[in-house]
């Protein structure tokens, strides 16, 4: 993708089309429309939603949402462009339709944009039919949106390299106010309560390090999901950790301020959107080496632990606690970087430099 900032023309149709209650998706989502509107005529398409329950329930329910949003897709007012945000597998099968439709019936460019922690390995699938429908969908997109790097080397491998663009997430630096808290050093967990996260190795290195009487922490963990029990028994048993439940934006973005180290020890990831707003926060970072995240997180901006090794993330967690200057010599790179390189008033302009160019 050029860097150019063309513009669309005033009246361009664009329709945003992907879930809600989907955790970073849907926030780029909300955000999106919130940067481009002031530039286009802006709609969503967001009638299907993650659905509550558990097992066949979940998946029941995921079945008649989506059948829902494709019954009555054809029924929007034809746009300029559609941009379709998806995941792999389940959602992929679902965005196909979105894609194939708005590219054979109505005729229009189409920007698929991929998010998804494990969109690698669904594209290494043995499975030939769903290989088949990846081709189909890939040939009628006009473009492929992909996180980073990494992600451009494997879509490229199912679609021309040149229709691949790298477009990370976005925050916007001006939400997060930065307090570079030392005293004691304030480590703050902000995602899903579920294994993929990491929660359960971050609450190992909790009761290691309450072990370690010569350090001066405290621990504020948001969120919510099946890992949400043993975080108030961790917290319960220790003053100096706070579970608070599920936060709002303000109420995460204060957090995230008041923060010093932000910790996201997860298996697998895009570019998750949790992680650059603790950036965002001035927060030195700890995670893993997974998907996109090596490509931004430096030995400039946190340190990387192996996933799933609770002592790895115990003596990572220890040495910023340990060493608060360092902390904050990280946070500060980290709220540069934002300005400089993730910040949505750059990701806007990139966008309507695509559409332009796809219009």
């Amino acid at each position: 993708m050029n860097d150019n900032t063309n513009s669309t023309n005033d009246t361009t149709k664009l329709l945003i089309v992907g879930p809600r209650g989907t955790g970073g998706i849907d926030r780029y989502i909300t955000e999106q429309k919130r940067y481009l509107e002031d530039r286009m005529d802006v709609r969503l398409y967001t009638r299907y939603t993650a659905p509550k329950g558990e097992g066949l329930e979940r998946a029941v329910r995921m079945i008649l949402f989506s059948i829902l949003a494709v019954f009555l897709f054809p029924f929007q007012s034809r746009p300029d462009i559609v941009h379709v945000h998806s995941s792999h597998k389940y959602s992929f099968y679902r965005s196909a339709f979105f894609v194939l439709y708005s590219a054979s019936v109505w005729r229009v460019p189409v920007i698929l944009h991929i998010h998804g922690s494990s969109f690698d390995e669904f594209l290494e699938t043995d499975s030939l039919l769903v290989r088949r429908l990846q081709s189909l969908v890939f040939d009628a997109v006009d473009d492929v949106v992909v996180l980073s790097e990494y992600w451009r080397e494997f879509v490229s491998r199912r679609t021309d390299y040149d229709k691949v663009h790298v477009l990370a997430n976005a925050v916007e630096p001006s939400e997060y106010e930065p307090t570079y808290q030392t005293d004691p050093v304030h480590v703050v967990f902000v995602s899903n309560l579920i294994e993929r996260k990491g929660i359960g190795e971050l609450l190992d290195a909790i009761e290691a390090l309450e072990t370690m009487p010569h350090l001066s922490f405290h621990v504020s963990i948001g969120g919510r999901g099946p890992f949400a029990d043993r975080v108030e028994a961790v917290a319960a048993a220790y003053d100096n950790v706070d579970y608070l439940g599920f936060l709002s934006e303000s109420e995460k973005q204060d957090l995230l301020g008041r923060g010093t180290v932000f910790v996201l020890p997860t298996y697998a990831e895009g570019l998750p959107i949790a992680l650059l707003e603790g950036m965002a926060g001035g927060n030195a970072i700890v995670t893993t080496p997974v998907g996109s995240i090596p490509e931004v997180v430096t030995e400039e901006q946190g340190i990387l632990v192996t996933p799933g090794d609770a002592e790895d993330l115990t003596q990572a967690l220890a040495r910023l606690i340990d060493n608060p200057d360092d902390a904050v010599r990280m946070g500060r790179a980290n709220r540069e970087l934002i300005e400089s390189r993730y910040s949505w008033e750059s990701n806007a302009d990139n966008l309507v430099a695509m559409y332009a160019q796809a219009n």
